[in-house]
């Protein structure tokens, strides 16, 4: 089953229309090989190399991927458990300028984020479709695990389709 509209709010649409399929395991499983051979294309030449002034660098939007895959987990965890309290939400940029990723290699975060995604597979391959209908509140919004399973994978779709597009990867 595909997240219904009321179950996230309308700014996650443009992620969540990137996804193909109605079943949130098989869209994670299946991504996990896709996302790997993305990974393993990125040149070293690339890492630093951003579109624009101003605009992050390659490691820097891996680092964006892999930090918003991980709340997204954490939030979709927290909804299925039950958890009544809302949650905050969270700014990119404030993220973004607080992570030194110049310490850190492109393979460590190529590793890191598969690592992340084969995380969230293990997540959801254990959630019955009862946890995944739960709501929860997120930064003021109703927000439901299915939904937030689907925004996982819409959200590196739409880095992927930058990155490809705006950085030639």
């Amino acid at each position: 089953m595909r997240p219904d509209p009321t179950q996230y709010p309308s700014y996650f649409e443009p992620y969540i229309s990137k996804t193909e399929g109605d079943d949130i395991h098989s869209l994670l499983s299946l991504s996990v090989e896709s996302l790997k051979s993305f990974l393993l294309s990125i040149p070293e030449a690339k890492a630093g190399f951003a579109y624009a002034p101003g605009k992050w660098t390659v490691k820097q939007v891996l680092q964006h991927c892999i930090d918003t895959e991980r709340i997204f987990a954490y939030r979709a965890l927290c909804i299925a458990r039950g958890e009544t309290q809302p949650l905050p939400g969270f700014d990119e940029k404030l993220y973004a300028a607080n992570v030194n990723v110049e310490n850190k290699s492109l393979q460590s975060l190529k590793d890191e984020m598969l690592l992340v995604r084969q995380s969230a597979v293990m997540l959801f391959s254990n959630l019955t479709n009862t946890e995944l209908d739960r709501t929860g509140t997120v930064g003021g919004n109703a927000l439901t695990p299915l939904a937030l399973g689907f925004l996982i994978a819409g959200h590196w779709l739409h880095h992927q389709s930058i990155l490809t597009s705006r950085y030639g990867l």
